[in-house]
Order: C-alpha cells, then sequence, then structure tokens
C-alpha cells in the first residue's frame, strides 16, 4: 500500500508528483518544480502540501548541467521529499567503467555510441566527485511498487521483477551477473530498464530517435495480441513495415493487465507535439522529449 500520513485519526494516502527523463537539463527542472508548487528549503525543494516527487531515471547526460541535476535529485531525496530510481543511462554510466574481468568492461563505451560523452565533459576535474556519484548511482532501486502505484524507468515485467527479487546492481556480484550477456539477470535488467525489443523482420533495419540503424526495434508490453506485425507493436509509435512477429516472440513480451496498479515509466522518447495521455488506463509515459530543445520536461 502507498505510505499513510495520519490526519486526526483519518489515514489518508501519500500524494506523489513523478517525473520523467530530466538528462541534466536542471534549468527546465527548476521550472517545472516551481510549476508543480515545490519551494527551496536548504538543500532540497519541499511543497507546502507535503506532496512528494518521484523521479523516473535518466538524470545524466546529454544536457548541460549533469551535476546539478544530480545534487538536486540527491538533496531531495536525502530530506525525504522525494523517491528516486534507476535509468538506463545510469546503468550504462556504472557498466562502462566497471571491469569484466577478462579485459574490457561490462559495456563498453563503444556500444553506448558516446551517450555519456556530456557527462564525462562535465566532470572533468571532478573525478573523484564522480566516482562517488557512481555510488550513489548504483543504490538506486531498479523500480518501485508502493501497492496502488509502481514506477519502473521503462518496463514493468512481474517475470523480470520476481527474477531480481530484491537484487541491487550495488551488490557486485549481481552487477557482474546483469552486465554479462545472455544471463537471466542481464535479460531482466534489460527489460526493467530498456524495454523489451523485438527483430526486424527480413533482416530490415530501422532508425531510431538519433538516426541510428538497428535491426530490432522497441515495442509495447501491454494488450499484446495473438498475432501482429512487428512494426506496428513498436514505441514510441507504431509504422508500417511488412513482417509478422513470430508467435514464441509474442508470447514473451510482457503484457501489463488492465486490472494490475497504475504504473508510470520514462524512457520512451514520445514527441513532444503528442498529447498528453495515458498510454493504456493504467500506464502513463512522463518522456516526452525533454531532452531535446526547446521541448519542456514532463510530469
Amino acid at each position: 500500500m502507498p505510505h499513510m500520513n495520519e490526519d486526526h485519526g483519518v489515514m489518508k494516502p501519500q500524494p506523489y508528483d513523478l517525473i520523467g527523463d530530466i538528462h541534466g537539463h536542471h534549468a527546465k527542472f527548476l521550472t517545472l518544480l516551481d510549476h508543480l508548487g515545490y519551494r527551496r528549503q536548504g538543500e532540497t525543494f519541499r511543497h507546502p502540501a507535503g506532496r512528494k516527487i518521484i523521479f523516473l531515471g535518466d538524470y545524466i547526460d546529454r544536457g548541460p548541467a549533469v551535476r546539478e541535476v544530480l545534487y538536486t535529485v540527491r538533496g531531495m531525496v536525502d530530506a525525504s521529499d522525494a523517491l528516486a530510481i534507476m535509468g538506463n543511462h545510469e546503468y550504462n554510466a556504472i557498466c562502462a567503467e566497471t571491469p569484466d574481468g577478462n579485459g574490457d568492461f561490462l559495456r563498453p563505451e563503444k556500444k553506448n555510441r558516446g551517450g555519456q560523452k556530456e557527462t564525462k565533459r562535465q566532470f572533468v576535474g571532478h573525478e573523484a566527485e564522480w566516482e562517488e556519484w557512481k555510488l550513489w548511482m548504483r543504490r538506486l532501486p531498479l523500480f518501485l511498487d508502493l501497492g496502488d502505484l509502481r514506477a519502473v524507468h521503462a518496463c514493468w515485467d512481474a517475470r523480470s521483477i520476481a527474477h531480481i527479487n530484491g537484487r541491487s546492481i550495488a551488490d557486485d556480484t549481481f552487477l557482474h551477473q546483469s552486465g554479462t550477456h545472455q544471463t537471466p539477470e542481464f535479460y531482466a535488467v534489460e527489460q526493467l530498464l530498456k524495454g523489451p525489443e523485438l527483430g526486424m523482420p527480413d533482416g530490415q533495419l530501422f532508425y531510431d530517435k538519433e538516426d541510428i540503424a538497428r535491426r530490432s526495434v522497441r515495442v509495447r508490453w501491454w494488450d499484446i495480441p495473438a498475432a501482429a506485425q512487428v512494426s506496428h507493436l513498436s514505441m514510441p509509435a507504431p509504422f508500417d513495415v511488412p513482417g509478422d512477429a513470430a508467435p514464441y516472440d509474442l508470447a514473451r513480451l510482457p503484457n501489463y493487465g488492465p486490472d494490475e496498479p497504475p504504473v508510470f515509466c520514462g524512457h520512451y522518447w514520445l514527441p513532444p507535439d503528442r498529447a498528453r495521455a495515458p498510454l493504456a488506463p493504467n500506464i502513463a509515459c512522463l518522456d516526452f522529449s525533454g531532452a531535446f530543445d526547446p521541448n519542456p520536461l514532463t510530469a
């Protein structure tokens, strides 16, 4: 159940605001906090009505003020004014600098396609501080289940959550297992932080938001039909390329049920001109490409 506050003998649920991917855009972040009614108090921002923030991950990379975003998010978490979960960018940054024991790293930088260059640039001269931030990021939970409210960066997958079983990448063993391809831990973390993917049919390529050619495409994880074209399941939007998904692939996709608690995610770079509306009656994505100027952040 959600955290409850007692008010004259009446139990009331804790109210939350949820914020999607910030990606180093501190000015936009402060504008959004102000719009939501949060006011600075020392090292934190606090709501006069007792509301709290849930941050959905991806605090680093891309934007001009990564360090400032990290300090503000952590200040609110430490003051109990917010909760924060891990995004795939935090996970990638940790893996990119964790030796794999075979002379390389768990996720070599070349596989991140330069996504961390901006964060690294901003931490030049602050290397010891960056090491401390990596330890903090490793302690971020991979998801939150508050009973009547759930939060995950990309995809709520009950099978992956059950497999993780409360483990964290703060544990070295689990971190290495999750960073090793084809392990169950690897697939579980990929599912939660990056979402399910399906291979493109007949060897075709899919071009993502940054015009990078990929042989697989992110797909939705609810309302999965018995048969469908791969392209019709695409996230953030379907397109039309012939080629049906294999029945086995459809059966292994997470399929969040309509009677499950509301779940909030980020990650998917929904078009900024798309209507601010749930993806399904109980699923809301709060990433509307705020990392690209001039798009605002979304809560």
